[in-house]
């Protein structure tokens, strides 16, 4: 009883009082965090988790003691506060001395109401962190995957005093959760091979960040590297034997991935972008699969980049092999999602159909929107069936020429065109919605464009551009430049001009690397750190309490999120001049950030 009426007290303190300042600066920020005045807290040498018996849970303590003892981590830039005045003056860290009253913290008490609860999409991820002042800490959750949560926030904030402790700087109560239950990566390991070593670096980056889904883009047209049972030769279209997922393989992926709360979001894009694999079932069911794309004469234009190859959709041979492929498949993946793709479908690659152009014969009537009805009618009671939800990329309800009629209100539409303009209409439709908008979340924009032969590029001028004009890299330069820094990124209001109705229907976000210009040499640059601003957004927002963006105090945050990053392996890309982050805000654009917005017009 003693001990709750302290508790009580110091959680009263710590709410009402503005507490001395602290260095470590935790990323995602977390949805509430305040710090008390008493500390630093001491952890004990032979620290450890007071907690149920669960393999998840024993598996993230280990790792969680782990990383604390062997990191030893001492904040690169210690900044006295995150106030609004410029500048902040540095601060040193608490030295213990030989008169220290040290404060020992033994353990942490674990308290999961329910262990049932699978992951999956909308559980609940919330916790909270208390560490009230010496002995022994707690974290509550409803989940096992809230506590998976509150265990990377704790290993942020236990650093080293420098002298080979580590502390805690402060009393901190933390009570915590996200504001969106989707926050992702899409990774493309069609265009370019990724060994499983990647996937798995990349899923634990994921988890630190607490991200929560891998979407998987295992397939294209170009290759086909998954192995399966029901058509063993797919793999003949992988780029070599050691570029193939095998079954165990892909069970390792998802096995990882629930242990650290990362859900493994399969895609199998149809029927556009699908060649490779299904010319090794039976050349038929392809459609355009072997035309040349061409852009020297554009009626006979089939693809979007190279290689063409759309399954056919009149062809009844067709649907039988796409049934035992999402048996097969949905059968591997666990996660309650299906992608099935449906996006970029080209007209012209059915001109090359012998059972399209009869269909369009018999039905004089008939349009692109009803072929893309036919294949949609088909394929949806199949996926169905599997007991999955069905994702699709919003080509099948927003494309302008290739549509189908009637969408079913339980597709999940991913938005990735137009920006808010394409989700608003997603969800003013009443359909749920994972925004990727290219504008804002694609990681392979601004590397110029990846098709050799492309005498667009043949300019000696600066393509017209006006002093002060963005340069979008030319008609030959990459579609969707210019690169996305990490400002814009986590800038992104994803339910901007929504009604409070249409919000509901916005699920989260991911960022995009399509891999026409990525392999593993260039993986972690391009994914790290940008992909930790969407964490952030995704998590707690990027505003503060009063309602203005934080993007002045995140900026040292990712910094020093980066920094942790490549100390565990994952060469993250620097994102300003290290005299940048060691002399915080010495290069903000704003010498005061609450001056009004600067306005681009």
């Amino acid at each position: 009883m003693i001990n709750l009426l302290y508790c009580i007290v110091v959680l009263i303190i710590t709410r009402c009082l503005l507490a001395e300042a602290v260095s470590v600066n935790p990323l995602p920020k977390p949805r509430s965090i305040q710090w008390g005045y008493v500390g630093p807290i001491y952890l004990h040498r032979s620290f450890t988790f007071f907690r149920q018996p669960n393999p998840i849970l024993e598996a993230a303590v280990e790792r969680t003691l782990n990383l604390i003892w062997s990191e030893q981590w001492k904040p690169r830039v210690i900044v006295q506060s995150e106030s609004p005045n410029y500048p902040p003056f540095p601060i040193n860290l608490t030295k213990r001395t030989d008169d220290d009253n040290i404060r020992l913290l033994t353990a942490i008490s674990i308290d999961v109401k329910d262990f049932s609860v699978h992951l999956q999409h909308g559980v609940d991820e919330s916790y909270t962190l208390d560490i009230f002042s010496d002995r022994i800490g707690t974290i509550t959750s409803k989940t096992v995957w809230g506590a998976l949560h509150a265990l990377q926030t704790l290993n942020q904030i236990v650093i080293s005093d420098g002298n080979g402790g580590l502390i805690i700087e402060k009393t901190v109560h933390i009570e915590d959760a996200p504001l969106y239950p989707h926050r992702g990566l899409l990774l493309d390991t069609a265009r370019n091979f990724y060994p499983v070593s990647d996937l798995l670096k990349t899923i634990d980056a994921l988890a630190w960040s607490k991200m929560n889904v891998f979407h998987w883009h295992i397939v294209d047209s170009q290759s086909w590297p998954l192995q399966l049972k029901s058509y063993p030769q797919m793999t003949g279209d992988a780029y070599s034997n050691n570029e193939i997922y095998s079954q165990s393989d892909v069970q390792q992926v998802i096995d990882y991935g629930r242990l650290r709360g990362v859900r493994i979001l399969p895609e199998f894009d149809m029927p556009g972008h699908a060649r490779a694999g299904y010319r090794q079932i039976d050349p038929d069911i392809v459609s355009c699969g072997d035309s040349w794309w061409s852009n020297d004469e554009w009626p006979y234009h089939t693809a979007v980049e190279p290689t063409p190859g759309q399954l056919d959709i009149i062809n009844q041979k067709t649907y039988k092999v796409v049934n035992n492929i999402i048996s097969e498949v949905t059968s591997i993946f666990t996660e309650k999602f299906f992608h099935a793709g449906f996006d970029e479908l080209n007209q012209n690659c059915y001109n090359y159909s012998k059972y399209v152009s009869e269909w369009f014969k018999e039905n004089p009537n008939a349009t692109y929107p009803d072929l893309a009805q036919y294949f949609l009618d088909r394929v949806y009671p199949m996926i169905k069936a599997t007991n999955k939800r069905i994702v699709m990329w919003e080509d099948v309800f927003l494309s302008p020429d290739f549509p189908a009629k009637d969408v079913p209100k339980d597709v999940i539409l991913q938005s990735w065109n137009e920006g808010v303009n394409n989700t608003k209409k997603i969800t003013a439709a009443g359909y749920d919605v994972i925004v990727s908008s290219a504008d804002f979340l694609y990681l392979d924009c601004g590397f110029g464009g990846w098709i050799s032969n492309d005498p667009r590029y043949n300019q000696n001028l600066n393509n017209g551009a006006a002093i002060g004009d963005f340069n979008w890299g030319g008609t030959g330069g990459s579609w969707c430049a210019p690169y996305k820094t990490w400002q814009r990124i986590y800038d992104y209001d994803i339910d901007y001009t929504l009604t409070d109705i249409e919000k509901k229907h916005v699920l989260g976000a991911e960022a995009a690397l399509w891999s026409e210009q990525s392999d593993s040499v260039v993986l972690d640059s391009k994914v790290w750190p940008r992909t930790a601003a969407l964490a952030e957004l995704l998590w707690s927002g990027n505003k503060d309490m009063s309602g203005r963006k934080r993007y002045r105090e995140m900026a040292q945050r990712i910094n020093e999120y980066r920094e942790r990053l490549v100390a565990r392996g994952v060469g993250a890309a620097p994102l300003q001049p290290k005299w940048c982050y060691k002399n915080p805000h010495a290069c903000d654009f704003f010498r005061n950030e609450t001056v009004p917005d600067y306005n681009l017009q």
